[in-house]
């Protein structure tokens, strides 16, 4: 009787229903399982026996009773033959307030230092839907992000979702971490994805700051991580920003960049037998990016939002490649950071001329408007001249609108010029371009910057 009571104890214990596979092959990063027909999903997790112990991975593909499996850490010492048990089948977070202030990797573990993470209530898949375009709320009032460039010509609302469009090397980060200090929000969640290593820690202690870090959570997945880790990272932030979001709080997601997400997707989809198409990018590349930046924006009634600022580092300073394209379709307004202004010392280096945000004119006042209008007629017409006038082609008196341009447009390039902790407020910088245009008519020209 004693035997038969341990051996029902030790069957209460079994978890039921576990499934197992065999490893039969290992290509590259590719993953190789069979023994899961008829089980495993898309997405599903499968744990790989190695020797220092089980290697995580997520089924990407099937193929005639085989599983595809790619790993979230570098595939050391697996042996074919090795087991592979198959875990859940999707992965879910529970993300909480004592998430603020702390760095977790793309899995939502914490990478900080500081402890265990505290778990919420509510189980958040990391993949979700973004809520049902019929019912979801309008965007929302104008949001003050202390980038006077932005405040002025690209205005950001609540609920928007804006891309900033760069190359490399250009200051696209610094100009992140000044909309994560100054950006009126409750929560800011921020995903580094495909940062440099070194860099993180830079961006969390000089440019986030203590009182930054103190309302964000940092999601982070290095350059040399796996590219599902990498993926994985770009989910899990909108996951954390809907939490927050679902609690009726206003939250910043700032990712960086869209465009690694995109090359982590390629990588994915070429290991797993996708066709290349467009420079090499995937078919599914082009169906996950909608999926993954629809999810920010209002939220239902009663909600709060999400206001998303996704990075795309443009290909050779091609803002027409393909990612970049897909992109600027997708979202609510693309800023333009260009080599050439950053190249003259002027920074943050956005080309207002180029940068769109489609809650114009409605964001702005009527005089904010007419003010933003005229601003940008007089940079046009610099912009046109400014060639003619550097050789001394243009003789000043032959036309009084390139005359007022030549004068205004190197002041205006002067009042979108901050530094780091130069901090704008939107009313100041209107009052300011308002003294500039409505002052006295100019009678010389300024110079060059």
């Amino acid at each position: 009787m004693a035997s038969l009571a341990a051996a029902a104890a030790g069957l209460r214990e079994l978890v039921p229903d576990q499934r197992y596979g065999r490893v039969v092959a290992v290509r590259g990063a590719l993953i190789e399982v069979e023994g899961l027909s008829g089980v495993a999903q898309i997405g599903s997790r499968v744990n790989v026996a190695t020797p220092v112990g089980p290697l995580e991975a997520e089924v990407t593909g099937l193929d005639r009773g085989i599983a595809h499996c790619l790993p979230f850490s570098e595939p050391q010492g697996i042996a074919t033959g090795a087991r592979a048990q198959l875990r859940a089948s999707q992965f879910a977070l529970r993300p909480s307030g004592g998430w603020l202030g702390r760095m977790v990797d793309g899995l939502g573990r914490p990478i900080d230092g500081l402890g265990p993470l505290e778990q919420g209530e509510v189980l958040r898949r990391i993949k979700a839907l973004p809520p049902p375009a019929s019912a979801r709320a309008r965007v929302g009032k104008r949001l003050s992000t202390g980038v006077r460039a932005l405040d002025i010509f690209a205005p950001l609302c609540r609920g928007q979702r804006l891309g900033l469009f760069a190359g490399s090397g250009v200051g696209k980060s610094v100009l992140l971490s000044m909309l994560a200090r100054w950006t009126d929000c409750d929560v800011a969640v921020i995903g580094l994805i495909g940062e440099r290593g070194r860099e993180v820690q830079e961006f969390v202690q000089d440019d986030l700051g203590e009182e930054g870090l103190a309302r964000s959570v940092v999601v982070v997945a290095t350059s040399d991580e796996p590219a599902l880790m990498r993926r994985q990272a770009a989910w899990t932030t909108l996951a954390v920003a809907e939490h927050f979001r679902d609690q009726g709080l206003n939250v910043l997601c700032l990712m960086d960049s869209v465009t690694r997400f995109a090359m982590a997707q390629r990588e994915i989809g070429l290991a797993s037998g996708e066709p290349p198409a467009t420079k090499g990018y995937t078919p599914t590349v082009f169906a996950e990016l909608p999926r993954l930046l629809e999810r920010a924006g209002p939220g239902l009634p009663g909600q709060g939002s999400i206001t998303g600022l996704f990075t795309v580092l443009v290909d050779g300073d091609d803002h027409n490649e393909p990612v970049a394209d897909a992109v600027r379709g997708i979202l609510d307004g693309h800023v333009v950071i260009t080599r050439q202004i950053a190249e003259r010392g002027r920074y943050p280096a956005i080309d207002v001329l180029k940068s769109v945000s489609r809650t114009l004119p409605h964001a702005l006042e009527e005089d904010e408007n007419r003010l933003r209008l005229q601003a940008r007629r007089e940079l046009s017409t610099f912009r046109d001249m400014e060639e003619m006038v550097r050789l001394g082609a243009y003789r000043m008196g032959t036309s009084p609108d390139v005359d007022r341009a030549v004068a205004l447009a190197p002041q205006i390039e002067e009042l979108l010029r901050q530094g780091r902790k130069d901090r704008g407020f939107a009313h100041e910088s209107f009052a300011a371009l308002k003294l500039l245009l409505d002052g006295p008519a100019p009678h010389e020209h300024g110079v060059l910057q």
